[in-house]
């Protein structure tokens, strides 16, 4: 029988169609365990997370200047940094190309999972230009948790 239809059962009452108590007791079991495993991966590696997270922001900044790009003809200068993603820049002729409402979500320049300022230079070292977050110790360099995060190594 179809969900939400009625049929008959005893003393002649119509009821409704629901899950038993089983079916619940089953659905319950299922998600404790489905959380069993999966909260422990998470919470036992916060750093990792962060530097996930960092990875992302990465790329999401690097597709707003890639925008910012395509609109402007140019990346913002390391002078202007990535604050001309928010702001239109206020000494070029670029200026009126750029994008009412910015290139950034929220309309502020994220910082990295660190509560540090991500580093931009245009034009950069390895590329057009170089994005990076200095991770935990939020200094240049550094291994394990302290290792950079650099949008030229980010695949």
């Amino acid at each position: 029988m179809k969900r939400g239809t009625y049929r008959c059962r005893t003393l002649n009452r119509m009821t409704p169609e629901g899950f038993t108590l089983i079916e619940l007791m089953v659905v319950i079991v299922i998600l404790g365990i489905l959380a069993g495993l999966i909260i422990p991966r998470i919470m036992g590696r916060p750093e990792e997370a962060r530097r996930m997270k960092a990875r992302v922001q990465i790329e999401s900044i690097e597709t707003a200047l890639k925008l910012y790009k395509l609109d402007t003809g140019s990346y913002p200068t390391t002078e202007q940094g990535l604050q001309a993603l928010v702001e239109p820049p206020q000494v070029d002729a670029m200026a009126k190309h750029w994008r009412e409402g910015g290139y950034l979500e929220k309309g502020k320049v994220p910082k990295d999972p660190w509560e540090n300022e991500f580093v931009y230079l245009s034009p950069g070292v390895n590329g057009d230009f170089d994005l990076s977050s200095y991770g935990k110790d939020g200094e240049p360099g550094g291994e394990g948790e302290n290792t950079d995060i650099n949008n030229w190594e980010i695949e």
